[in-house]
């Protein structure tokens, strides 16, 4: 009983999409929207389903929804250029989160269309002939939505205006919250089950669901729900329940259900498997492979299937996939020279903005605590996690400007030495073992703190690179994002198109999962075949294992899974496992939720510390947030309150308390 007009009821924001046969891409066909008679035909439909898959452009490789997702955690504060959207998740000050904050309302404003598009599909699928398959496929979209849903905000509708997980074609102005328990066990679980007896075990199409993609959330909300139902440190829910389960289970028997089908989906993997390094995992010329279980797609070759124009400016906006600019810095302010003399004329951007994966667009709204690089990824030699996710070495590629700078082949850099195109230019130390010298207000080159690097970078002795520790780490300059960065196969010998959208797909389930949720599960008691060190070693194993080295820019063949493993405590703990989903899954939306699951965010995103907003700021500030135990939902949207007639105390009751 959510109010939506017919045309966002029916799912078609924008276009719709077009699934047709065994296809291996997803065909699409723009409308203006759908029409109910139209979604009573069999194509009608399979649009529908097309459109549940185009759904997680909506989110994911959104930046306003990484925000939702990391700000406010261990892993992510707000970077210089940051606004309300990324200051409020942030809990330090700097506004409160609120009904009227953007990014903790897209999952609300995003997922209720399709879900209702799912429950179409499901109603109207047997009398047209649609296989079960194929509506197990929306199946599992309508129980991932709510899933999505029922972790942000607590309980939440499953009538939309003519009952419960039916197809609604008429616009409500009231609506009804259902509890935790009943969102699970009256959708997420039934549906994700039928979901696995139905679905394939290999794609019907590039990406598309199968078992193992719903065995994965299946054990995933398992675990959830066993956290939700022990509830360890007290968190409210709402709306207000017993922690309960209705079909009269405990939390171990969950515990032990998600363990069980992590397991299954290990030994069962289908076309799944462990990429066998990081750095294939993550490097954008091996994107779509076997680890990457369920993505939002893109592609630089149609403006047509990727609904954004390849080449054009970004719109910093969904369907783009933009993430990546959130957490990448001003790097083209950083400055060489063309003469050992460093006049004005003389001083060059040596480091131009390229589509490549370590550079593309700067946007500063984001940025990681000094304690991500010291203490999250404090094994930068065995681990290569660190140098698959940021960006440590910034290189001169002057030569690809295509103007003036092309014929210059050596600049000046760091101490007044040469540097060459493809060579650093800024590095970020691993440690603080050395302190570089910064600039001081008293040099004739401070420039405001910027010095001659331009970004207050310091030097260090008979080094050419300009150089900052960890410990000057600020919300102005740091390590980028390479692991989701801009990935293209058109950008020639020149700079290509690095305004332009991501063209990369952005990963929404990896395999690699179901080692951690059953390795989480053994924390908590389940038992079996592999114990959680067990599991956590397979991934730590792959992780010792090095094929490139990004900050070196050098193939880099070394196996140190045996010092990995070695180092792996005895006795795993909760801790321990969200260390290694830091280290695993950094900036890719997990965080907020992984620590609101097991109650930790409290604990974990207590302060941190980063320097300030200002080029050669190198000192480190503490920061202390106020994260309270109503923060663990999300506020239901204002505009959700605002479009529903109903008293003023029933919308009060409605809202999550503490908002």
């Amino acid at each position: 009983m959510i109010k939506h007009s017919k045309k966002v009821i029916l799912g078609a924001v924008f276009l719709s999409l077009t699934l047709t046969g065994c296809n291996e891409i997803l065909d699409e066909e723009p409308r203006t929207s759908y029409t109910v008679d139209y979604f009573s035909t069999t194509q009608g439909l399979n649009e529908g389903v097309t459109a549940l898959y185009r759904h997680l452009r909506s989110l994911y490789g959104n930046g306003y929804y990484m925000s939702n997702c990391q700000n406010g955690t261990d892993e992510s504060t707000w970077g210089q250029s940051a606004d309300g959207n990324f200051k409020e998740l942030d809990m330090s000050g700097n506004g409160n989160i609120n009904s009227n904050t953007f990014p903790t309302s897209m999952v609300w404003n995003s997922v209720f269309p399709y879900i209702n598009t799912a429950n179409g599909i499901i109603e109207k699928g047997p009398t047209l002939g649609i296989s079960e398959s194929l509506m197990s496929e929306a199946r599992f979209f309508r129980a991932f939505d709510y899933f999505l849903l029922v972790q942000t905000y607590g309980g939440v509708p499953l009538d939309l205006g003519t009952g419960e997980l039916a197809f609604n074609i008429n616009p409500s102005a009231t609506s009804v919250r259902n509890t935790v328990p009943q969102v699970y066990s009256k959708v997420i679980f039934p549906d994700l089950k039928k979901a696995i007896d139905n679905l394939p075990a290999t794609p019907r199409v590039t990406g598309g669901v199968t078992k193992n993609v719903a065995r994965l959330f299946l054990a995933k909300a398992y675990l959830t729900y066993g956290w939700w139902l022990q509830n360890p440190n007290d968190i409210p829910t709402y709306p207000e329940t017993p922690r309960t389960d209705l079909d009269g289970h405990n939390a171990q028997w969950y515990f032990q259900q998600a363990y069980d089908i992590a397991l299954t989906g290990i030994n069962n993997p289908g076309p799944y498997a462990l990429q066998s390094t990081y750095y294939d995992l993550n490097v954008g010329s091996n994107d779509r492979n076997s680890e990457c279980m369920l993505y939002a797609d893109h592609t630089q070759s149609s403006s047509y299937y990727n609904e954004s124009n390849p080449v054009g400016l970004g719109s910093g906006w969904s369907p783009d996939n933009f993430a990546a600019w959130m957490q990448t810095w001003n790097y083209t302010n950083i400055k060489s020279s063309t003469t050992t003399n460093w006049n004005p004329v003389d001083i060059k951007s040596s480091v131009q903005r390229a589509a490549t994966q370590p550079l593309g667009r700067p946007w500063v709204r984001m940025a990681p605590p000094i304690g991500v690089i010291k203490n999250t990824f404090a094994d930068k030699t065995n681990d290569s996690r660190y140098d698959g996710t940021f960006v440590t070495s910034y290189r001169g590629n002057w030569d690809k400007q295509g103007t003036n700078l092309e014929n210059i082949t050596v600049m000046y850099n760091a101490n007044n030495l040469p540097v060459h195109p493809g060579e650093p230019i800024l590095s970020f130390l691993y440690d603080d073992s050395q302190t570089p010298s910064y600039p001081k207000s008293t040099d004739a080159t401070y420039n405001n703190g910027q010095g001659l690097s331009g970004v207050g970078a310091g030097t260090l002795s008979g080094r050419a690179d300009w150089v900052i520790a960890p410990n000057g780490i600020s919300r102005m300059v740091f390590p980028g994002l390479w692991k989701i960065g801009t990935y293209r196969t058109d950008n020639g010998n020149g700079l290509g198109y690095p305004n332009a959208g991501l063209t990369r797909p952005f990963n929404v389930a990896k395999f690699s999962e179901f080692y951690f949720i059953a390795a989480e599960a053994a924390v908590k008691g389940a038992s079996g075949s592999m114990t959680a060190r067990d599991l956590i070693n397979v991934i730590r194993a792959r992780a010792g294992k090095w094929k490139f080295n990004n900050a070196q820019n050098v193939t880099y063949v070394a196996d140190n899974s045996a010092a990995m493993v070695a180092a792996t405590p005895s006795t795993i703990t909760i801790d321990y496992i969200l260390a290694e989903r830091s280290r695993e899954y950094y900036g890719e939306f997990y965080r907020w939720y992984d620590l609101v699951r097991t109650q930790k965010w409290g604990e974990y995103g207590a302060s941190y510390q980063i320097a300030g907003t200002n080029y050669g700021d190198h000192t480190p500030q503490t920061v202390t947030r106020n994260i309270q135990k109503f923060h663990y939902l999300r506020p239901i949207p204002q505009s959700q309150l605002d479009a529903m007639e109903v008293s003023a105390e029933e919308k009060a009751k409605y809202q999550n308390p503490g908002y």
